[in-house]
């Protein structure tokens, strides 16, 4: 979805969650994309974790559609449980429509090892919430609220929308660990302008953080053409569940690959 700036020294943490305490051995980051952003990292992690990553076990970031794929692994949920689910028509700004939908999938569950992030409307921050404190479907609703399409969403008594709005992936915010994948859907050919100021903001974060990093082994992905030209011209065609349909095989095989390349110490090309 939408992504405005970046600053990696601005990370406020409502709910000190356990993802950004300790290091781990692997984290996964999530970025937005709509329901086109669900299918892709969706597919892409249950790709890499049938080559054999344990992406199902490690601390998750996710952003807008990203926070989806983080709840529902954590959960132990693939993507053919919840791809049937309503998808609303954009632009909806009715109260409550994204948690309806969260909450079909998800209930009242928490996770301690998922996080989101999202902006907050009073102060204009991101803020990362824990997973662990506030329900996953309340977290997924504030973090996909994207501004002028979608209503906001109140967590802990504030109003939130969309992580998109500070940074498509937020990867500056993730766990400390000996690896790191970003699971990038908006980066690359997706939706022309829109992709190619995604990807160079992105690359922009990924610099910093291996400056700041330097034993971090991190790898970005990113949608391939093929699975690109699915999500369709504009900003909108990202809303079309026949299309994210469409590119969750794709997606899938992608992580395959990439999994077992990762496993056998060769870095894909993207």
């Amino acid at each position: 979805m939408a992504h405005g700036h970046s600053d990696p020294g601005n990370v406020d943490v409502d709910g000190h969650p356990e993802l950004l305490e300790h290091r781990h051995p692997l984290a996964m980051v999530y970025g937005g994309g709509g329901v086109f952003g669900i299918a892709y990292t969706a597919g892409v992690a249950e790709g890499l974790v049938d080559a054999g990553l344990p992406v199902a076990s490690a601390p998750s970031l996710g952003t807008s559609a990203g926070s989806w794929t983080a709840s529902t692994l954590a959960l132990g949920l693939r993507y053919a449980d919840y791809s049937g689910a309503p998808t609303p028509r954009v632009p909806n700004l009715r109260s409550g429509v994204l948690a309806e939908i969260a909450r079909g999938i998800f209930g009242e569950a928490t996770h301690p090892l998922v996080a989101v992030s999202a902006v907050c409307v009073t102060t204009g921050r991101r803020h990362v919430l824990d997973g662990g404190t506030y329900p996953l479907a309340d977290l997924v609703a504030a973090s996909s609220a994207v501004p002028g399409l979608l209503p906001p969403h109140r967590v802990a008594g504030r109003f939130y929308v969309d992580g998109g709005m500070w940074s498509a992936t937020s990867v500056d915010a993730s766990a400390e660990a000996d690896r790191v994948i970003v699971v990038a859907p908006l980066a690359g050919a997706v939706v022309g302008p829109v992709g190619r100021t995604a990807e160079f903001l992105l690359e922009r974060e990924l610099r910093r953080c291996r400056t700041r990093h330097t034993s971090c082994d991190l790898h970005m992905i990113r949608p391939k053409r093929e699975i690109a030209r699915l999500a369709g011209r504009t900003p909108l065609s990202l809303f079309d569940p026949a299309r994210a349909r469409a590119v969750y095989p794709l997606a899938y095989r992608q992580g395959l690959t990439w999994g077992e390349r990762i496993l056998a110490g060769d870095r894909p090309a993207a």
